[in-house]
């Protein structure tokens, strides 16, 4: 079996993409200073392509300059690469315009990369959205890491992992300690539980209030479990600081009012429960539209 820490010490870039959009070009300093501390270079990605069905007469999608915004273009890659080189001088930066869908692109790119970062919104989402599609897309279909700059992360907080003791949420937590190693800064493994952690599904009612006759042995069963998870990840790296947290509580409103005073939010991209075929649990939606801090979200596995 391969070691789920070394992928996320693998030499591959870190991958950003880049619409123009100032969320994109935040973005990029994030994966500036996430390409420093790896010691990769960084490679700032542009895909140039239209919508199926919205394309001009004749022209063909991957072509900028048969559109006339091939200044354009490398106008918002110059400006990308100056905030990387502001964020962090000296790293190594490499720039390129794919053709394509951004989806299509940055998936593949993720195929040789060691972290893909991406805005929180980009100019093609639609007004309202706090969430830009390829993000969505590439948590769910992207073969390394997904980052996405968001929110007002505490320069000084902790690494922040939610643990839900599944298989897949491994990789999570081996790039948690990581990325936590990387920054040197604390990590909070925080595991929320309540009444239907048993059948690992928040439907409706109250799952606080339900009574069952097993709480205190469910309590203890669920302080195992964390322990467990964090107790073979901090024998690899003793350098990292743990705290525990157990907490009785819904899932998602607790971690995302737990991301206010952190740095960094890592989950795995699906954990106990949800559909068969999803790709992409509804907890990992929910901090990725709502937490405070960026978010990572890590699938288990790379082909």
């Amino acid at each position: 079996m391969s070691d789920p820490a070394s992928e996320f010490t693998a030499t591959g870039p870190v991958i950003v993409g880049v619409d123009g959009s100032e969320s994109s070009l935040h973005a990029v300093e994030v994966a500036a200073l996430e390409a420093r501390l790896r010691g990769v270079p960084l490679r700032i990605v542009h895909a140039f392509g239209h919508p199926t069905g919205h394309l001009p007469t004749g022209t063909p999608p991957w072509n900028p300059a048969g559109h006339g915004l091939e200044p354009m273009v490398h106008g918002t890659l110059a400006r990308a690469e100056e905030n990387a080189h502001k964020a962090a001088p000296g790293i190594e930066v490499d720039r390129s315009v794919v053709a394509g869908d951004a989806f299509e692109v940055l998936e593949v790119e993720s195929r040789s990369a060691s972290l893909t970062v991406v805005g929180s919104r980009g100019l093609g989402g639609f007004a309202g959205l706090l969430l830009g599609s390829t993000a969505v897309h590439l948590a769910a279909h992207g073969t390394c890491p997904l980052l996405v700059a968001r929110g007002r992360p505490d320069p000084v907080g902790a690494v922040l992992l939610a643990v839900d003791g599944s298989e897949a949420g491994e990789a999570a937590v081996a790039f948690a300690f990581t990325e936590a190693a990387l920054r040197g800064a604390p990590l909070v493994a925080v595991h929320v539980w309540n009444t239907w952690s048993e059948r690992a599904y928040e439907g409706p009612g109250d799952p606080l209030s339900a009574v069952v006759a097993d709480a205190d042995d469910l309590r203890e069963a669920e302080q195992r479990l964390l322990d467990d998870t964090v107790a073979r990840w901090q024998r690899r790296f003793p350098q990292v600081a743990v705290e525990r947290r157990l907490l009785r509580s819904r899932v998602r409103p607790a971690l995302i009012e737990a991301s206010r005073s952190a740095q960094l939010l890592v989950t795995g991209a699906r954990g106990h429960g949800g559909f068969t075929g999803l790709l992409l649990g509804s907890v990992s939606q929910a901090l990725l539209h709502h937490a405070h801090c960026p978010v990572a979200v890590v699938r288990a596995g790379r082909p």
